[in-house]
């Protein structure tokens, strides 16, 4: 079943490569070049599965987006998932308490965000084998901590 995972990114090249796996996973693409418009995009369409930078451009950044992703009733069970170049512990901790899911440090590898799809929405690719193997990341076990 196509599933819909979005990314919330305004760099070009690194949207370009997650639309490439995504739709090679079979799944529709969206994209949201910041944070207001990520907002809007995943209230309308409500994603299977979210990406967000966090350094986004504009008045809502990636942790507060993150924020009010969690706090929407219709969006708060969605996985999401910060991908970004800020790698730092503490931001890992405040990615964590805004409420994300997992966390995948850029330049992300293929085979990472191809995981995080395949784990989090499965793949309706033909040949593709779903796989469980986390290689990224996952904030769900640190958050009972």
């Amino acid at each position: 079943m196509t599933k819909t995972v979005l990314y919330v990114e305004d760099n070009f090249n690194n949207a370009l490569l997650v639309k490439r796996i995504v739709q090679a996973e079979g799944h529709v693409f969206l994209n949201a070049t910041d944070g207001e418009e990520g907002w809007q995009l995943a209230l309308e369409q409500l994603p299977d599965l979210i990406f967000v930078d966090l350094r986004l451009p504009g008045a809502l950044d990636g942790l507060a987006l993150m924020e009010r992703l969690k706090a929407e009733p219709e969006l708060r069970d969605v996985p999401a998932i910060v991908l970004t170049a800020y790698g730092r512990s503490s931001v890992i901790k405040q990615a964590r308490e805004a409420g994300c899911d997992g966390f995948l440090h850029k330049p992300a590898d293929i085979r990472q965000i191809r995981a995080v799809i395949r784990e989090n929405v499965g793949s309706t690719a033909s040949g593709n084998k779903s796989t469980s193997v986390k290689t990224y990341q996952s904030l769900n076990t640190s958050r009972a901590q």
